[in-house]
């Protein structure tokens, strides 16, 4: 496993900075090829127990770190809290799921999840209008999309903390297992 992302939040997420309009630009050249998106994976029951809310598997998903952008720490519930350092944001639910893997991705599905996301961050986030929180919405979609340069079915998650600068956030990249890996180290054999 290693570390293949690292970003700093800005603590105002309708702040424009020019990483974000080369983040759009770049991302736009991209469509020639296959488009890559998060999906939200479920491997055991343990989501609907850490979070306040669980994704759904199969949810396209964000890293959702802007929700915390104006959080404090200690004021954090426990399950927030985990959801903070360890939860990717489902875009159907807007609840957290632990892991995510790399998935194909249709402009139409794309222009889905950067819709659906403008209306969340416009209702609960303090945009000033739809067209900032759409800007916002594009912003960490096309982020998150960057995120995605692995082979499909490829594993992430993802780690923050809170540092004096605002949000560290880093995405660790689980890779596939291959059959090869695993070496069988005892049979079951008959007494018969």
């Amino acid at each position: 496993m290693g570390y293949n992302a690292y970003r700093f939040s800005s603590l105002d997420p309708f702040a424009y900075n020019d990483l974000t309009h080369l983040s759009s630009i770049y991302f736009l050249k991209k469509w020639s090829n296959i488009l890559k998106f998060p999906r939200t994976i479920r491997l055991d029951i343990s989501d609907e127990n850490t979070f306040p809310l669980a994704a759904s598997p199969d949810e396209w998903a964000l890293t959702g770190t802007f929700t915390f952008a104006n959080s404090e720490p200690h004021q954090l519930s426990n399950k927030e809290q985990l959801a903070f350092r360890n939860g990717w944001l489902g875009v159907d639910s807007f609840g957290r799921s632990t892991f995510v893997v790399v998935a194909k991705i249709s402009h139409d599905q794309f222009e889905a999840v950067v819709s659906r996301l403008a209306g969340h961050i416009f209702e609960n986030y303090g945009a000033p209008n739809m067209l900032a929180a759409l800007d916002a919405a594009r912003s960490e979609a096309n982020y998150t999309a960057n995120l995605c340069e692995h082979p499909l079915d490829t594993m992430l998650r993802i780690d923050r903390e809170f540092v004096e600068a605002g949000i560290k956030e880093r995405i660790r990249v689980i890779p596939k297992q291959r059959e090869a890996m695993h070496t069988k180290i005892w049979t079951i054999e008959n007494d018969d």
